[in-house]
């Protein structure tokens, strides 16, 4: 099996609700740790040191709105394997970018326009920084402009009453029926009470799917790292360029104390390989 040869660490952001979103896995992932950035990581990547001598690889869970939680990842991988880890943790590719968020919720408004002519569809995902639903908006202009022609709204949800919003609005639109759609890793139905009587589409993937990226990606990182190659210079890069993009002309000698960017929206990960959609799931392609 892909990946059985190392001890796995799943590190989840605002797209899997700090990691709760992929407990799920773990049955199917021999030794694996599911944890959020920060102590948790540190803590999970120790634990899995102490267990086995097997390398850690720690897989960042995110569609690519995330780039924060990959670069934090990475710090603290550094950190790790400049002591006891040295040549035993190494920092996988994330599980996707953005393009194949979009081509699955293409595909998602392709089964919804087919199954309820005349609906809509919302696009629901846990809210983060601004940065990061604003990227969730592209995606839903994406989605809309190269869908079905279907109205697509967007929840970033803090509350219940966030995605009862969004279902509402695409209803003052001339939506018929709404469903609602993750935009990340959630598995469970909203509360009634969120759905306002839409309809809840399931999850993004399968978990067949879902294990099968990760173990790619694992499996990936492993042959890396036997090659000297650990992932993690590449991961703190992963949010260059996050956040302000702005010129600098004709504020020479003048202090900014905010964080900026330099050009270019979100990242896009070295290595990653394609997730392309197939008989309804999508199945990893590694070139």
């Amino acid at each position: 099996m892909a990946g059985s040869h190392v001890r796995p660490v799943l590190v989840g952001g605002h797209e899997s609700a700090r990691g709760a979103d992929l407990e799920r896995l773990r049955g199917a992932l021999p030794g694996a740790a599911v944890c959020a950035p920060g102590r948790s990581l540190q803590d999970a990547v120790r634990a899995g040191l102490a267990a086995v001598p097997e390398p850690v690889v720690v897989l960042p869970m995110t569609w690519g709105r995330d780039p924060v939680m990959v670069a934090d990842t990475a710090r603290t991988l550094r950190w790790l394997a400049a002591g006891s880890g040295r040549g035993r943790i190494a920092l996988a590719d994330q599980f996707g970018t953005v393009d194949h968020l979009v081509a699955l919720l293409r595909a998602a408004a392709t089964r919804t326009a087919a199954r309820h002519p005349g609906a809509g569809l919302v696009l629901a995902a846990p809210g983060a920084d601004p940065f990061d639903d604003a990227e969730l908006h592209r995606v839903a202009h994406l989605v809309r402009t190269f869908g079905t022609g279907l109205e697509i709204g967007v929840a970033c949800v803090v509350t219940d009453a966030d995605l009862a919003r969004a279902v509402h609005r695409v209803r003052l639109l001339g939506a018929q029926d709404v469903v609602v759609v993750p935009a990340g890793f959630a598995a469970a139905a909203p509360s009634a009470d969120a759905l306002d009587g839409a309809a809840f589409f399931g999850p993004l993937l399968s978990d067949t799917a879902l294990l099968r990226i990760v173990r790619e990606r694992l499996a990936a990182a492993e042959h890396d790292l036997q090659h000297g190659h650990d992932g993690i210079e590449d991961g703190l890069e992963a949010d260059h360029g996050h956040g302000y993009a702005h010129s600098h002309a004709g504020l020479e000698g003048v202090g900014h104390e905010h964080p900026h960017g330099h050009g270019h929206p979100h990242t896009h990960p070295h290595r990653a390989a394609p997730v392309a959609p197939a008989s309804g799931a999508p199945a990893p392609a590694r070139a």
